[in-house]
C-alpha cells in the first residue's frame, strides 16, 4: 500500500529499459559509422573537384568520434514542470520557532 505523499510512477513516465536504450544507441552508432563509407567513396569519386573532395573528407573525419559520443550518452532527463508558488515539501524545514530549533540542537553544559 503506497504512503499518502507517494505518487506512483505512471507507465507513460517510466524510462526505457537498459536493453532498449542500448539497442537505440547501438543503432545510432551503426548509422553514423555507415555514413562515413559513402562520404569517402564520394570523395574518391570527386577527386577532379578538389574542394568538394576535401570537404567530404573533412566531414567524414569527425564521424567516428561523434558516433562514440552518441553511443555512450544516456537519454536526456525529463524536465519536471513546477508551477510558481508551489511548495517543495522535500526540502522544507521542520515546523517550530527558529530559537527552539537552535536551542535544541546545542548541547547544554553539565554543572
Amino acid at each position: 500500500m503506497p504512503t499518502r505523499g507517494h505518487q506512483p510512477t505512471l507507465i507513460t513516465e517510466a524510462e526505457l529499459s537498459y536493453a532498449d536504450q542500448f539497442k537505440i544507441r547501438r543503432r545510432r552508432y551503426v548509422i553514423m559509422m555507415a555514413m562515413r563509407v559513402p562520404f569517402l567513396i564520394a570523395a574518391a569519386a570527386t577527386y577532379h573537384t578538389p574542394w568538394l573532395a576535401i570537404t567530404l573528407i573533412c566531414v567524414s573525419i569527425p564521424l567516428p568520434w561523434m558516433a562514440v559520443l552518441v553511443a555512450n550518452d544516456r537519454p536526456a532527463r525529463k524536465q519536471r514542470y513546477v508551477r510558481r508558488g508551489t511548495l517543495n515539501t522535500e526540502r522544507a524545514l521542520t515546523s517550530g520557532h527558529p530559537a527552539e530549533i537552535v536551542e535544541a540542537s546545542q548541547p547544554h553544559p553539565e554543572p
